[in-house]
């Protein structure tokens, strides 16, 4: 039998911070909008338009049962 060895692995407490603005081979950039629902549910979508995915983070923001949505550029 083989033995597995594991091997610690650190979080760095300050992830790094990705310029996609100065990519140059990119033809449009992807908006991940993540809702948080009241009761700890989590649902995301991307969107491939900045103003869709505020609009869709407004909308979701008048709903009761929404606790918050963010909008991130993830490419």
């Amino acid at each position: 039998m083989a033995s597995v060895t594991k091997t610690a692995t650190t979080k760095s407490p300050m992830r790094e911070k990705t310029n996609f603005n100065k990519d140059k081979r990119r033809k449009h950039h992807h908006f991940l909008v993540t809702v948080f629902y009241a009761d700890g549910e989590k649902f995301g979508r991307v969107y491939t338009d900045k103003d869709k995915a505020d609009r869709f983070a407004d909308r979701q923001k008048r709903s009761p049962v929404v606790k918050s949505a963010r909008v991130t550029m993830v490419s």
